[in-house]
């Protein structure tokens, strides 16, 4: 790989190895070789700029977790030297809290969780990345009160608007009186990209929650951020629906995707989206506030046979609270 160190074979091994070095070997420093100086990072809560706060929020987590583990999972991959290989690298962290955290004192709790980095690199330097991981999840799994740690640093943050995503789309779905377009689903093989931006939209900004039914396998696994584990359509509706019913005026975009396989072994996707909603609807996360909040995230799919068979979606849940008590 032109730019590479010679040491990595490929984009995936590059990818895996160094994140192995940083995270597991303590090597932070190795950040300086890997990320450029001017890298942005967005996370579930905002903006990261530059690679010392990448160095110092990955001294942070290292000493709160001083045991923690990046075991990777998957790596989808796209791309090439001259305009940057797109990777989606699906891991599972790890660790114990036996460390300080800007979440508070030790708890002496050992995590499990999701979390999804896609990163764009080139010449052996990552300069953009949208990684989630799981804030809620972790908070939940630390006993720590998710909801009043989101209104804490909602306070903190003094009303301040999160910064929007200069990489994301602006998510449309009903133009001036009109309605919700109709878009067919095109067959896997034939149309991959157009079969994922179609089932998005058929579903998430047409409402037509039916369509689950011809977008996933009858035996689909769903694994999601705060330890969600949806089996077969209908749980997956039910999930759907909890978030259109929370933000009925719900617009979703998919703001990039790319894959690997073919139709004869079947394909792993990797979709980032975002999406822009009012809350003035019940659910989870409380009483109507009428605020507005930008939901983003990463999925995975892993399809065969036409249809998706297992899915991992995590999302900003954390940032969204946060934007609810803001």
């Amino acid at each position: 790989m032109r730019g590479f160190d010679p040491t990595y074979v490929n984009i995936v091994d590059y990818i895996v190895r160094i994140t192995h070095r940083i995270w597991e070997e303590k090597d932070i420093g190795y950040i300086y070789d890997t990320y450029s100086h001017d890298c942005t990072v967005w996370d579930d809560i905002g903006l990261q700029y530059g690679r010392d706060k990448i160095v110092a929020d990955t001294v942070h987590t290292n000493n709160a977790f001083p045991d923690i583990r990046l075991v990777a999972d998957e790596v989808v991959w796209a791309g090439n030297e001259d305009v940057g290989f797109h990777t989606s690298h699906r891991t599972k962290i790890l660790g114990t809290n036996t460390g300080y955290s800007r979440f508070g004192a030790p708890t002496g709790r050992r995590v499990q969780l999701w979390c999804m980095a896609n990163c764009v690199a080139r010449a052996n330097e990552i300069f953009h990345e949208h990684v989630i991981y799981d804030t809620a999840g972790l908070l939940q799994q630390l006993g720590i009160d998710v909801v009043e740690t989101a209104r804490r640093f909602a306070a903190a943050r003094a009303g301040a608007a999160l910064p929007s995503n200069f990489l994301a789309g602006e998510p449309k779905r009903l133009p001036g009186q009109g309605k919700p377009a109709e878009m067919t689903l095109p067959p896997v093989e034939d149309d991959l990209e157009g079969f994922v931006r179609a089932a998005f939209h058929t579903v998430w900004n047409r409402r037509n929650f039916g369509a689950i039914d011809n977008i996933y396998g009858p035996n689909v696994v769903m694994q999601g951020s705060t330890g969600r584990v949806y089996r077969g359509a209908g749980q997956i509706r039910s999930f759907l629906l909890s978030i259109v019913a929370m933000f009925p005026d719900l617009a979703m975009n998919v703001d990039d995707v790319y894959w690997m396989g073919n139709a004869r072994e079947g394909y792993v996707v990797s979709i980032r989206w975002s999406a822009v909603g009012t809350h003035r609807g019940f659910g989870p996360y409380g009483e109507p506030t009428g605020k507005q909040v930008n939901l983003w995230g990463i999925s995975q799919w892993a399809i065969d046979k036409g249809r998706i068979q297992k899915e991992w979606t995590v999302f900003n849940e954390f940032g969204v609270l946060t934007q609810l008590f803001s």
